[in-house]
């Protein structure tokens, strides 16, 4: 678990308005990496060019609001644990963002620092927990064919032996 704690976290940020972004890169870049756009292209590049962990993204904005944009991710990036922000109560918006968005937490302006340090590093503990899992899966596939291959060489050996 020590990797875990020394890792730097990855940390995506998609909001329309610039001084969000300049507030959260602020806010965080000491203790993350953090990227932040105003274009969902460009958040879609990160999530292909950098090891994204965590995407934040605010739900109103002119292109796409960010329940779409986290379903429009999914496909292709079903990794990075999903952080649905905004400054208006909407409960319509955090029903399809836990619907269709798969969004792990929602979050809302202005941002409680401590709050969102927290929410990064659960957000984060469940991302390595799915990636353990999946290694363990993978792990244990490995071995299931093993075992099938050397099954199937000792019925053989066997059937050889009685004939």
């Amino acid at each position: 678990m020590s990797s875990f704690k020394n890792k730097k976290i990855n940390i995506l940020y998609l909001d329309d308005e610039p001084s969000n972004l300049e507030v959260f890169k602020a806010l965080l870049r000491k203790d993350y990496s953090v990227y932040v756009t105003s274009s969902p292209d460009e958040a879609k590049e990160f999530l292909l060019t950098k090891d994204i962990h965590v995407v934040f993204s605010d739900q109103r904005m002119p292109k796409v609001t960010g329940v779409e944009f986290f379903e429009s991710m999914l496909k292709e990036h079903p990794k990075p644990i999903r952080i649905l922000t905004t400054g208006y109560s909407d409960l319509s918006c955090v029903i399809d963002a836990i619907n269709k968005g798969q969004v792990y937490k929602y979050v809302e302006k202005p941002w409680n620092i401590d709050f969102l340090k927290t929410t990064i590093m659960q957000a984060y503990e469940v991302y390595v927990l799915r990636e353990s899992n999946e290694n363990l899966i993978s792990d244990l596939q490995v071995f299931n064919d093993k075992l099938v291959k050397v099954n199937s060489q000792l019925e053989f050996m066997l059937q050889q032996k009685n004939l």
